[in-house]
């Protein structure tokens, strides 16, 4: 131990002299008895380390209590930890992975032979209860590669993972109670202090992600610092099963998927192609407004395409094989971006041409592993909004904000708040780190000119350019990959393009990448869920169902339909069945509007609506009067 005594700064800029080998916890006792019991870590000269580690002899130090960001990841991968101890008590053989806190909760992945049941998570929830109840501390050690090894002998997958380790580098281990862990820390001080743990479910999951290797099980759960906190994550989940995409599509006859197709591919049903459809011209019209020229890509080009563009290099393992066509080579392609840059160089530009922008709905095929395929949600051919502006570098300031407005704008329209994220250079990247450096502040800058707030995401550019990312918020406050802006030095070199300036010199454009709803898949599979099948009047598949009392009023029902439809409203008649099962179908069918016809209505050009949400309630309106008002909905994208 040091015999240094410790200089410790606190947030305040108050001084503790401590005797030396002092730990962050003894600094907070130092301070007083109830910081002590409520410290759970220490940030220390900007590192979060374990409140009992012994502090350097120059310290700066923020306790962590609840109150901070930090503490619930914190708590969240104790609680990973403290799972795999209940398993390993109940089921020794287990095999060990890794247990990492993530958004919402942890996993921990486990190498055993049969996929856990519910009751076994309900086995393992009652023995957490029991660790935390032990109140065991979390001790951590450091020891040397071969002693690891010794310490992981009856563990494959932490022996694989040691084996990744240099003969010299430093390794870590943490204890609680009979549980031992290779593992970076920190944690909390001891099991005692989890509180409110619960597990959510389990799925197989392949070991490091490579579906070459072994399934294991992955237990999913999560933890939170109060009661109320977990009760309302837990309300959320439930409401978001009832907004499952999959359901919904199902109940609303919306998409379907068949194994004769493929997986990951998506058939659109006549109602769900309503909605796409619907979102297609709504995202034309606005595009065109905004300047923007629609083009058209093929779905297969050559191989040379992507050599050239980078993506077989940076790219290939999200990409589909290869196909042989009289000797030469042809994939799908997996982004539209190279097919635009062609059709920009097939002829000469000049700086009076700038800036260009090509728009295309173009549907693109990318390999995703048959694990992570998800409903709409994550597929492997989908339809991208993509467009590719081609300006100077005076004009990119410009366009960002131009950019910026026009995701404003549609997000509006759909109803959705977001948020920015600013991602830059990832470890696989083209381009000098200058390069890279010029084009994030490009962003930034207009960001801040704006006062729009912003995250930064490290290392989450594309390999070509960094870019914005517009998190979507739905009505249970999750967050969506909605559009993106990208910033692309990278692809106007490879390809050579360029444009003849002002001074007749040949010039470098810059190409910025934009997506609007991206993947019409998942944009739709996310619209699904936040609106729970009920569409906006505009988007839903049928907007007007028209439901006469008997059949004697079929005829001027029917009528009635036309009327509507000759109006551009999508309307139908149902009169069959009894008139409350008509309207307990229209309700399950999500339908904004239902209008019923009785024998005064028929008498008077009258229709008694019944609008979605509003149970019995009804309003008897003229005819002339509920078409207009409807249509205006439409017309202006308001309404239920």
């Amino acid at each position: 131990m040091s015999s240094t005594p410790v200089h410790v700064t606190l947030p305040d800029g108050k001084v503790l002299d401590l005797p030396p080998g002092s730990s962050a916890h003894d600094a907070a006792a130092a301070i007083g008895p109830g910081l002590a019991r409520a410290a759970l870590a220490a940030v220390v000269n900007g590192e979060l380390v374990d409140l009992h580690r012994p502090l350097p002899a120059q310290s700066e130090l923020r306790l962590i209590t609840d109150r901070d960001p930090e503490a619930l990841p914190l708590v969240r991968h104790s609680a990973a930890h403290v799972l795999a101890t209940a398993v390993r008590r109940l089921r020794p053989g287990a095999e060990i992975g890794f247990g990492p806190a993530i958004e919402d909760g942890f996993y921990y992945d486990f190498g055993v032979e049969e996929p856990f049941t519910p009751e076994d998570l309900e086995s393992f929830e009652a023995e957490i209860e029991a660790v935390i109840e032990a109140d065991y501390p979390f001790e951590c050690q450091v020891v040397g590669k071969a002693q690891a090894r010794e310490l992981f002998q009856d563990d494959p997958l932490k022996l694989e993972r040691l084996e990744e380790f240099s003969d010299d580098e430093t390794i870590t281990v943490y204890r609680d109670g009979p549980f031992l862990d290779l593992c970076r820390g920190p944690h909390i001080p001891s099991t005692g202090r989890l509180r409110h743990v619960k597990l959510l479910s389990a799925a197989g999951a392949y070991w490091r992600g490579d579906e070459r290797r072994q399934m294991l099980q992955r237990i999913y759960g999560t933890a939170f610092l109060k009661e109320a906190d977990l009760q309302t994550h837990l309300e959320r989940l439930e409401e978001a099963k009832k907004r499952d995409h999959r359901v919904l599509g199902r109940q609303l006859d919306l998409f379907t998927v068949d194994a004769r197709v493929g997986s990951g591919l998506i058939l659109w049903q006549p109602a769900g192609a309503v909605i796409r459809n619907e979102i297609e011209d709504y995202e034309k019209e606005l595009i065109l407004r905004h300047g923007y020229e629609l083009v058209y890509t093929p779905h297969v080009v050559s191989e040379r395409l992507f050599e050239i563009s980078g993506h077989l290099e940076n790219f290939r393992e999200n990409m589909f094989g290869a196909m042989e066509v009289e000797g030469s080579r042809y994939r799908p392609k997996p982004m539209n971006c190279p097919g635009h840059i062609c059709i920009y160089q097939a002829a000469q530009r000049s700086y009076r041409d700038l800036p260009i922008r090509y728009a295309e709905f173009g549907t693109v095929y990318r390999y995703e592993r048959s694990g992570v395929l998800h409903g709409m949600l994550r597929v492997r051919g989908f339809t991208q909004d993509d467009a590719h502006v081609f300006c100077t570098e005076d004009q990119v300031p410009a366009e960002i904000e131009a950019l910026l407005d026009l995701v404003d704008e549609m997000l509006t329209t759909f109803g959705y708040p977001y948020t920015v994220e600013l991602a830059t250079r990832p470890e696989k990247a083209m381009g000098s780190e200058a390069e890279w450096a010029g084009a994030i502040d490009q962003l930034r800058q207009v960001l801040e000119g704006r006062g729009i707030p912003f995250a930064i995401d490290e290392g989450g550019g594309a390999f070509y350019g960094p870019k914005l990312d517009f998190k979507l918020i739905d009505a249970i406050g999750r967050k969506w990959q909605g559009p993106t802006v990208q910033l692309d030095f990278n692809l106007p070199e490879r390809f050579g393009i360029e444009y003849i300036g002002e001074d007749n010199e040949r010039h470098r454009p810059v190409m910025l990448h934009r997506v609007l709803v991206g993947s019409m898949e998942r944009f739709v599979g996310g619209l699904i869920e936040h609106y729970a099948g009920a569409f906006p009047v505009w988007l839903s598949p049928e907007q007007v169902r028209i439901l006469p009392i008997s059949e004697q009023f079929s005829e001027p029902a029917r009528a009635f339909v036309e009327e509507l439809r000759s109006m551009g409203i999508r309307a139908s008649l149902h009169d069959r069945e009894s008139l409350n099962y008509r309207i307990r179908e229209a309700e399950m069918r999500k339908v904004p509007y239902m209008g019923v016809l009785g024998e005064r209505e028929v008498e008077n050009g009258t229709v008694a609506v019944r609008r979605r949400g509003e149970g019995r309630k009804q309003e008897v309106m003229e005819r002339a009067h509920f078409a207009e008002r409807v249509r205006e909905e439409i017309r202006t994208r308001t309404g239920i």
